[in-house]
C-alpha cells in the first residue's frame, strides 16, 4: 500500500477526537503527510452574541471575530505536531460533522479521513446514524475509525 499524502482529521474538542486527531498525526509523521484538522461548529446567534456583549461588558470583544472552533482547532494542531506531523493545516466550517468533513477532505484531495468511533455503538448511533458511519459509507476515500471509547 502507498504511503498517504494527505489525511483530513476531524474533532469536537472532546478527549475521545483528540485521541483520533493523536492517531492521524502519527499516520502522517509516518507517512510525512499534511494533516488537515477540521471542526464543525454552528456559528453564535445574534441573540447569544448580544447576550454575551451584556454579560462581558469590556470584555465582549472575545466573543467577537473568532469561531467556536479556533481554541479547539489551536489545541489539536498543538497535540498533531507534538505527535510528529509536520504539515499542519486548520479548518474550521459552519455545518453537519458529516458533510463538513467530506467538503474539506474533497477540498484537500485528502485520500485517508480519520475519525473516532464514539458514537458508533450506541443505540442512537444505531438509529439515527453516527459521525463515523455516515463519513465511512459516504466519504468516497479510505476512512481510519480510531478506537476512541
Amino acid at each position: 500500500m502507498s504511503a498517504y499524502r494527505c489525511i483530513v482529521v476531524g474533532t469536537d474538542g472532546s478527549a475521545t477526537s483528540f485521541a483520533a486527531v493523536d492517531r492521524a498525526a502519527a499516520v502522517a509523521a509516518d507517512s510525512e503527510a499534511e494533516l488537515v484538522i477540521v471542526c464543525a461548529y454552528t456559528p453564535a446567534s445574534r441573540e447569544d452574541t448580544a447576550e454575551a456583549d451584556d454579560v462581558l461588558k469590556g470584555e465582549a470583544f472575545l466573543v467577537h471575530g473568532s469561531t467556536p472552533a479556533d481554541e479547539t482547532l489551536r489545541a489539536a494542531e498543538d497535540r498533531a505536531a507534538a505527535a510528529g506531523a509536520r504539515k499542519i493545516r486548520r479548518v474550521a466550517e459552519d455545518g453537519p460533522p458529516v458533510d463538513v468533513l467530506r467538503r474539506a477532505a474533497r477540498a484537500a484531495g485528502a485520500d485517508l479521513i480519520v475519525v473516532g468511533n464514539r458514537g458508533l455503538n450506541t443505540l442512537s448511533g444505531r438509529i439515527l446514524g453516527s459521525v463515523p458511519s455516515e463519513v465511512a459509507r459516504r466519504a468516497g476515500i479510505d476512512v481510519l475509525i480510531v478506537h476512541t471509547t
